[in-house]
């Protein structure tokens, strides 16, 4: 608290500072979220655990994890809508902590 008051020796310079602060904070949460390619394709570790019961891979929930910002654009895909709303799509979820979104 007391290097605040130091570094925010006015209203002004605390308002510039906050700001500064939180462009950054921003862009990096920009940059985290841009480097996500929605690719289904991406999920195919996966395929076999999603269309069966086996277990899903290390490889398998790393990439689910992965693909997580872009589940509710697969779940909305006709043609991808019935692999990921399935009940072994949604078992993989849960067994790698990504639960299936309903979207």
């Amino acid at each position: 608290m007391m290097m605040m008051k130091k570094v925010c020796n006015s209203a002004k310079m605390c308002v510039v500072m906050l700001l500064m602060m939180m462009m950054l904070l921003l862009g990096e949460a920009s940059l985290s979220m841009t480097a996500v390619s929605c690719n289904a394709i991406e999920l195919s570790p996966c395929l076999q655990a999603m269309t069966s019961n086996s277990p899903p891979s290390e490889t398998c929930c790393n990439k689910l994890k992965e693909q997580k910002p872009c589940l509710c654009q697969y779940v909305k895909d006709p043609n991808l809508h019935k692999y990921i709303n399935s009940p072994n799509a949604k078992k993989v979820g849960r067994t790698c902590g990504v639960p299936i979104p309903s979207c």
